[in-house]
């Protein structure tokens, strides 16, 4: 008989895998790193069309809807420091290792592709922690004179971490539908146009009508950039429904549990596809 694999055997195989693909993508990043580095400017140069926009807007009043011009301002940092933490691309390579036959070669590795492309997600992002993020982080510090510190730094940082995965999560569906569809461009632009304001990338979600913030606040999207946004900065309110730091941080933990469900769902039947024309 076999030698029987403890489950905690079994969590220690994934882990070494996660360390070793993690640390061999940074490493193959690192060669590019100069190409990320010229990322820094677009988040700067955001915020500043952002400081612009909104000193206009706040001319002649000192709140917009109980926001002040500090506080708008503060929000649009933490969004720009979310997005370089939390950057994926997903699906966009999914769907092209499924356009160019390459995928072939994943359905041959023992472990699956979801778990090697986190883990790739991991390195890159590891890589752009100090090539991008703390560079920007104490540009909007020192420069744009910008409060980045939580209020609660531990519920802060978990929720980041599930805004990490959701992104991964939301953009490897879209990566999946390249089973169904040849070219997914324009599925993955319209998808990304509807995540990023649904989200509150561009406006805070207590801008749009109340009838349209009970819509936003059943949906995923709003736990993938405003509701770590507002946990950092320490309270929570959407569709006239204030809720504490930990209830809202353990909704976003369910929404994870079900992308990720969703996600085993659409590659179930994607895999039986790609299986059934001759892969």
């Amino acid at each position: 008989m076999g030698k029987r694999v403890t489950v905690g055997q079994k969590i220690g195989q994934w882990m070494r895998v996660l360390k070793a693909t993690a640390f061999s993508t940074y490493k193959e990043w690192v060669a590019y790193r100069s190409q990320m580095a010229v990322t820094i400017f677009v988040g700067p140069v955001f915020f500043l069309t952002q400081i612009f926009i909104w000193r206009a807007v706040y001319a002649a009043r000192t709140t917009l809807n109980g926001l002040t011009l500090e506080q708008m301002l503060t929000y649009y940092g933490i969004v720009a420091v979310i997005g370089y933490l939390t950057f994926d691309s997903a699906d966009w390579d999914l769907q092209w290792l499924i356009r160019n036959g390459s995928f072939l070669t994943y359905m041959l590795r023992p472990v699956s592709y979801c778990f090697l492309a986190f883990a790739q997600k991991i390195g890159h992002r590891l890589l752009a922690l100090w090539v991008e993020l703390i560079p920007v982080y104490l540009l909007f510090i020192y420069l744009f004179k910008i409060d980045l510190v939580p209020a609660q730094p531990g519920w802060a940082i978990l929720s980041l971490g599930l805004s990490f995965i959701l992104v991964y999560l939301t953009n490897y569906c879209i990566g999946i539908t390249a089973f169904w569809f040849t070219k997914t461009e324009g599925l993955r632009r319209a998808f990304l146009t509807l995540r990023d304001l649904s989200a509150g990338m561009l406006i805070p979600l207590t801008f749009f009508p109340k009838g349209m913030q009970k819509v936003l606040f059943y949906l995923p999207f709003q736990f993938i950039t405003y509701v770590p946004t507002r946990v950092f900065i320490g309270h929570y309110e959407l569709a006239g429904i204030s809720l504490s730091i930990p209830q809202v941080v353990g909704l976003q933990f369910a929404a994870t549990l079900v992308m990720f469900a969703v996600a085993q769902l659409l590659w179930y039947f994607g895999i039986k596809r790609f299986t059934g024309v001759g892969a």
